[in-house]
């Protein structure tokens, strides 16, 4: 593993670490840190079989520690807006009239942006498709997990109260929410096709292989 690498994943691991001081929402932070804790785990293993570049390697751990803060805040208590005041005077819920805080689908949209090149590449490293089509296989893959999440949150909210229920799932009022926070995955998705790694590439043997 290279030394970006490296500190990219240990930069993530100190965001987890310090988002878990005196959490405000245990119950709930720590069923969003879940998947944090399994998508880390993931994350190494995954780069030990099948390499990934530098650049997408920070990219995912961005995403996570971003994810990171979203769940200490339940992602819809996240006081962003409160900050921006502090550091710049400059509100964005006054300036574009919101009413509700929308730190939940920066994070789908995050979701999107970040993971889609990475999996692009994977493809590629598998088998023999073209750029296009391993970015195509890229944006399904995320549509696909945002929906499977979505169907997640609501299997949660099953077996919660309807207020914790309510606080998991952030959906402030929104029934088209899980249809949102998926669109702004797919758009991430799409998005993210100038950086897309677009070199000749053949199908890689993995480290166990080598």
């Amino acid at each position: 593993m290279s030394f970006q690498k490296r500190a990219a994943f240990g930069f993530t691991l100190a965001i987890f670490a310090i988002t878990w001081v005196a959490p405000i929402w245990p119950l709930e932070q720590a069923l969003h840190s879940s998947l944090t804790v399994v998508g880390l785990i993931w994350l190494m293993l995954h780069d030990r079989r099948w390499p990934m570049r530098n650049g997408d390697f920070i990219a995912i751990c961005a995403f996570v520690a971003v994810h990171c803060i979203a769940a200490r805040w339940l992602y819809s208590n996240v006081p962003y807006d409160a900050w921006l005041r502090a550091a710049t005077g400059w509100s964005p819920q006054a300036a574009f009239g919101w009413e509700r805080n929308h730190f939940d689908r920066l994070i789908h949209l995050l979701f999107g942006l970040c993971f889609a090149p990475m999996l692009a590449a994977h493809a590629r490293q598998r088998w023999a498709v073209s750029v296009a089509q391993g970015f195509a296989l890229a944006v399904l893959a995320i549509m696909a997990v945002s929906l499977i999440y979505e169907w997640l949150e609501w299997a949660i909210a099953l077996l919660l109260s309807p207020d914790q229920a309510e606080a998991y799932n952030g959906q402030q009022g929104d029934v088209w929410d899980a249809h949102m926070d998926m669109l702004l995955a797919t758009l991430g998705a799409l998005a993210s096709w100038p950086w897309i790694d677009r070199k000749p590439q053949h199908a890689m043997k993995t480290t166990s292989d080598a």
